[in-house]
């Protein structure tokens, strides 16, 4: 949370989040930089998950699978959609 700012649109990624496709994540992010633009910052919890202030203030929450992942492989994955924008 104390490199989190206030102007931040935050994407925490959490087992129960929204699924979407690459093509909507990729739209969602362009609306967010283009209309709001807003600086994103992406939140990735280890295994235990994320705090519930960090849950209160994310804007959007992002499911890339119901399965459980290692957060170092979970860097990988979300760096592997957003190349495709």
């Amino acid at each position: 949370m104390n490199y989190i700012e206030d102007n931040h649109y935050v994407i925490a990624l959490v087992i129960k989040g929204e699924e979407v496709s690459t093509r909507m994540l990729a739209s969602r992010i362009k609306k967010i930089d283009r209309e709001m633009n807003r600086d994103i910052v992406f939140v990735i919890g280890g295994s235990l998950g994320l705090s519930e202030g960090i849950l209160t203030r994310a804007d959007f929450k992002l499911s890339f699978s119901r399965m459980t992942f290692p957060h170092q492989l979970m860097k990988v994955i979300l760096m592997e959609q957003l190349c495709r924008l």
